[in-house]
């Protein structure tokens, strides 16, 4: 017997694990050193004059000739006189155009106005692959560039919304730092700004996630049977409570739920507005989500017999990681349309490569220049990822009366 099967045969299963997981959490902060050193923070890259055009809705030309005149924010100026904006500009391009073109501010701001009610938007599922996360990450994104202030909150102990807003929840996310800092039990708990970061894409807030996050899931039991240690606020309401906090700060929340029907699933599915559940169109993803909708109801149910209140002003269905081309795939999309109807987004997000592969750097289409992932299939993917963001929106507004 080599030494090393020795060593194996005698190490406890935990220990061989632990000892997995840290070598692993050790290469993938070396990487993440490679790619954003120590000395650097994630940033945002500038959008082409073109691609303002489009995110603003005006033309480029009348880009051009704002810029000629010194109206608006003032755009780096590249070779053969391309233009391009942060989006900090951006957003001062929306408030120069808003006080400019008044009869279309709501265009170019169209951030809540009083009477309002602030959106939560719960991203939910608890089916590996079925793209909840970006959804979440895209949503959040896409929200932001159309001049939205957005928080983001990581319910998931995985913290994979985290590491794409550059993250390693292991080691940068230090105790009491996600939101179970703002919804725990005890004197520890602290209020909810104190767990919001800023992040480098302006206009969107954080509350990150990581392990953490189990401790609610292994203290509610205790709380729920211990009034003492519970205190006045039943667990479902505590994640409401907390974005309460801060909800004058934010137009919409967008929350990216665990994979599985715990407190914290039903904390989020008490504080929401609106609902997404995200559904692969294969069969298997199918009937998974059919156990899903099943244990969600009985969740739901319990939560209004207790006394909550689940009143959504939508619950939509997304369809992703979808190749049109794939029969099967277009049969089971018509299904669910068949089944659910309006309640099933018309847009569908696009199974592409150029989203894996931007996924790899932990970034977005929205953070690549578009030629990094090839420009057919940059197009391709971010055409269907905004169609169904533009869906979202247009269901918000309604919401709104607009």
């Amino acid at each position: 017997m080599t030494a090393f099967a020795a060593s194996t045969q005698s190490e406890l299963a935990s220990a061989r694990v632990s000892r997995h997981a840290t070598a692993l959490s050790n290469q993938l902060r070396s990487l993440g050193t490679s790619l954003f050193p120590p000395s650097a923070r994630k940033s945002l890259r500038s959008f082409t004059s073109g691609e303002v055009s489009r995110i603003v809705g005006v033309s480029d030309g009348y880009l051009r000739q704002l810029s000629l005149d010194g109206l608006g924010p003032n755009p780096a100026i590249g070779s053969a006189g391309r233009r391009s904006y942060t989006l900090g500009q951006v957003n001062e391009l929306r408030s120069y155009l808003s006080s400019a073109r008044p009869r279309e501010a709501l265009q170019f701001s169209p951030g809540r106005r009083n009477g309002e009610k602030l959106q939560i938007i719960t991203v939910a599922n608890f089916k590996g692959g079925s793209a909840k996360t970006t959804t979440a990450l895209y949503l959040t994104q896409f929200l932001a560039l159309q001049g939205f202030k957005v928080l983001a909150i990581d319910l998931d102990p995985q913290a994979s919304l985290s590491a794409m807003f550059g993250y390693q929840p292991e080691f940068d996310i230090p105790e009491n730092a996600t939101l179970y800092g703002a919804i725990r039990y005890d004197d520890q708990r602290r209020p909810m700004q104190e767990v919001v970061r800023e992040t480098y894409f302006e206009g969107v807030g954080l509350v990150p996630g990581n392990l953490e996050l189990m401790e609610f899931e292994h203290h509610t039991p205790r709380a729920m049977l211990d009034r003492g240690v519970r205190g006045h606020e039943l667990f479902f309401r505590r994640v409401a409570g907390a974005i309460d906090q801060v909800a004058d700060q934010f137009d919409v929340v967008v929350i990216d739920c665990p994979p599985q029907l715990g407190y914290l699933t039903m904390g989020a599915l008490n504080a929401a507005t609106a609902m997404l559940v995200t559904i692969h169109p294969q069969m298997v993803d199918v009937a998974s989500m059919s156990q899903f909708l099943l244990m969600t109801s009985d969740l739901m149910a319990i939560i209004e017999n207790a006394g909550g209140r689940l009143d959504y002003d939508f619950i939509r269905y997304v369809v992703t990681r979808h190749d049109p081309n794939d029969v099967p795939e277009s049969q089971i999309v018509a299904l669910l349309r068949n089944l659910f109807g309006d309640d099933v987004l018309k847009a569908t997000a696009w199974k592409s490569t150029a989203i894996a592969n931007s996924g790899l750097t932990k970034q977005s289409l929205y953070e690549l220049d578009r030629g990094s992932v090839g420009r057919a299939a940059y197009d391709r993917a971010l055409e269907s990822v905004d169609a169904v963001n533009a869906e979202i929106v247009t269901l918000m507004k309604e919401v709104w009366g607009r």
